[in-house]
């Protein structure tokens, strides 16, 4: 059974960290490119960032660039996501999502968790 579950989410107050982890099962980890999104209220889903299956190539929306850093630990089957100096924009349902490398047309979902930034 295939499974992504996030976790780490919670209420933190702005210039604060949190750090998102997406334990992945039930698939081939090492071949599925990571990424995450997020959904603030009332908007559309967007992505955050993104890391090859070898974690050699990053990519990061602009709004997050020097403030978060993806990264996954392809023994552990998890991907991660630090986010440092946390604004209130960034309050946000956060999702791990995997793509297959190659194909992708096949791709999972985790249930996502809540970040909150909030004085």
């Amino acid at each position: 059974q295939v499974q992504l579950v996030e976790s780490g989410g919670g209420l933190v107050q702005p210039g604060e960290s949190l750090r998102l982890s997406c334990a992945a099962s039930g698939f081939t980890f090492r071949y599925y490119v990571m990424k995450w999104y997020r959904q603030p209220p009332g908007k559309e889903r967007e992505m955050v960032a993104g890391i090859t299956i070898d974690g050699g190539r990053k990519n990061y929306a602009e709004s997050v660039k020097g403030r978060f850093t993806i990264s996954r630990d392809n023994i552990r089957k998890t991907a991660y996501l630090q986010m440092n100096s946390l604004k209130v924009e960034d309050t946000a349902v956060y999702y791990c999502k995997a793509e297959a490398q190659g194909a992708n047309n096949v791709y999972y979902w985790g249930q996502g968790t809540q970040v909150t930034v909030s004085s």
